[in-house]
């Protein structure tokens, strides 16, 4: 995957994981029709492809990484077999913010992203 391409991905995973968690409406459509929602985010796959989303419980201390989903959506290119990690809710350690921070957070201009994006910046 060149910059570019992993880029869109990066930017269209970040739309996925918004839109699941401001959308209850979207989230179980994921789940039930997971080919469609994947589509309206930008995340489209090959019509033999198969899917799995794997709702992640993220552990005290550990750091969500892009690279490990950018790592499982090339692996799904060689094998067709997609796989997607997500929470079901965005991890902010709040305990680590500064008053600025959450200022920030409560004007809507934190990156609420488990994942470091350019689209967030």
């Amino acid at each position: 995957m060149d910059a570019r391409e992993r880029a869109e991905f990066v930017n269209a995973y970040t739309r996925l994981l918004i839109t699941a968690w401001t959308s209850e409406e979207f989230k179980a459509r994921l789940e039930s029709d997971t080919r469609s929602a994947l589509a309206e985010v930008g995340l489209e796959l090959p019509a033999d492809a198969q899917v799995r989303l794997v709702h992640v419980t993220p552990q005290p201390g550990a750091e969500a990484s892009v690279d490990n989903q950018v790592a499982l959506w090339e692996q799904g290119q060689d094998t067709g077999i997609y796989e997607l990690h997500f929470t079901d809710t965005p991890q902010i350690d709040v305990s680590e913010l500064s008053e600025g921070d959450l200022e920030q957070i409560a004007a809507g201009a934190f990156c609420c992203c488990s994942t470091p994006c350019c689209c967030c910046a």
